[in-house]
């Protein structure tokens, strides 16, 4: 996988020097969709479950039928619900028009609506996996609706 704004930061040793995510995004923006739509904790789970993400609506609804197993275990809950959100936000990028990854002053990424509406997709994801509500295919057809 080539992501160019990595080959940056690893040439600066100075940190004062390095990219910021928010720099990273607009500098090669190809390359953080491609580092944000990685979610490999939650792939491997879905994949574990015999479920495919492909990027797809149809995915998040798959997701949302899983057995919660994760939450028995609080050192994977935020890493599969960090990775949830990023990856409803990969969905939403590649499936609805005008939106795109954008990181806020705080570092977080969230996902920017042609509206100018901003989606903290992570926060989402990290209630789907603590309580399973909201499901991700309804905070998607909630946002694609908009």
């Amino acid at each position: 996988m080539n992501m160019s704004f990595l080959d940056k930061w690893r040439r600066h040793p100075d940190a004062d020097r390095r990219l910021s995510l928010a720099e990273s995004v607009r500098a090669d923006p190809g390359s953080v969709v491609e580092l944000l739509s990685e979610c490999e904790l939650l792939r491997a789970q879905a994949a574990d479950s015999g479920v495919e993400l492909d990027d797809s609506v149809r995915s998040l609804e798959e997701l949302d039928q899983l057995q919660p197993v994760w939450r028995d275990d609080p050192e994977v809950l935020p890493w599969l619900g960090n990775d949830a959100g990023l990856y409803l936000g990969t969905v939403l990028v590649r499936t609805v028009r005008g939106a795109v990854w954008q990181v806020r002053q705080d570092g977080r990424p969230v996902v920017r609506l042609a509206s100018g509406r901003e989606i903290d997709v992570v926060a989402a994801g990290q209630d789907w996996a603590d309580v399973g509500a909201p499901e991700l295919s309804q905070e998607y057809a909630e946002v694609a609706e908009s």
